[in-house]
């Protein structure tokens, strides 16, 4: 009966394995490039799986960029514009789930009107804004304009629609005002929620590149999705140099994933079981 099973579950094993292997091709591609020495020719397997192999690459990365400011400046955007965007979508969240006001529907409804309209249609009238305030090449500008997410909104308050009421109620008897209950009960219980959307929005923030090209004139303000290609220009056909700073780049988001990942598959988890 197990071989039965097994058999035929096979076509799904392939066609997963299959799946994998083609989405890290790119990936080891980049990792091995990396080592080739500089202008090597890396189209060409053969030339490829050859020796020799060295460093110099990621020599070169670090004495001629600004790689590692790129770096914090990318971590430092991607952390606190996930922080804050937790922040504000879990307490927005809570007061649209549980807190009776006048006109609360219009506001949810408001709210996910921001999903419809595209990121580019806002672009110059944010532009506009930070220009005005002053913030052209500073972290405000790279940001705030990310922090107001209506997904995370949505995501979290159909989490909190379905927390029993009664924790509530025996909360509010014991004396607890309404931000003691968001800060106990409603944070603790959306941790796995709250962790899958963290990733969404880290990732998100760490591979924007439309924004922070227009904000981010400064070099020195730089995050590394613009910063990385200019490694590439119409006058070099190398690409040891931009695959090693691409593997540097992407060193900080997987150890992210990699803390995160078990809240990540509990939080998919829950939500289907939902």
């Amino acid at each position: 009966m197990k071989n039965k099973v097994r058999s035929t579950r096979l076509p799904a094993y392939i066609a997963a394995y299959g799946l994998v292997a083609i989405m890290l091709i790119p990936i080891i591609w980049m990792f091995w490039v990396s080592f080739k020495p500089i202008n090597s020719i890396v189209t060409v397997i053969g030339e490829l799986l050859t020796p020799p192999y060295t460093m110099e690459s990621y020599v070169r990365v670090q004495e001629s960029s600004m790689i590692w400011r790129w770096t914090i400046n990318s971590v430092i955007v991607g952390v606190i514009q996930t922080a804050g965007t937790l922040l504000l979508s879990s307490l927005a969240a809570f007061a649209i789930s549980r807190i009776p006001f006048k006109g609360k529907t219009f506001i949810f409804l408001l709210i996910l009107a921001g999903l419809m309209v595209p990121v580019e249609a806002t672009i110059v009238p944010l532009y506009e804004m930070i220009v005005q305030l002053g913030w052209v090449n500073s972290y405000p500008a790279l940001i705030l304009p990310g922090i107001a997410l209506p997904l995370g909104v949505l995501i979290l308050k159909q989490f909190y629609d379905g927390i029993p009421n009664d924790l509530m109620e025996a909360a509010k008897i014991d004396g607890a005002n309404l931000l003691r209950i968001w800060w106990s009960i409603f944070l603790p219980l959306s941790r796995t929620s709250m962790a899958a959307l963290a990733i969404f929005i880290f990732v998100q923030s760490w591979n924007n590149f439309l924004w922070p090209l227009l904000v981010a004139n400064d070099q020195s303000m730089m995050t590394l999705p613009v910063a990385i290609p200019t490694f590439q220009s119409s006058f070099t056909t190398d690409l040891t140099v931009p695959m090693a700073a691409n593997v540097l780049a992407s060193i900080p988001a997987l150890i992210f994933f990699l803390i995160f990942q078990k809240q990540i598959i509990k939080g998919i988890a829950m939500t289907g079981i939902k």
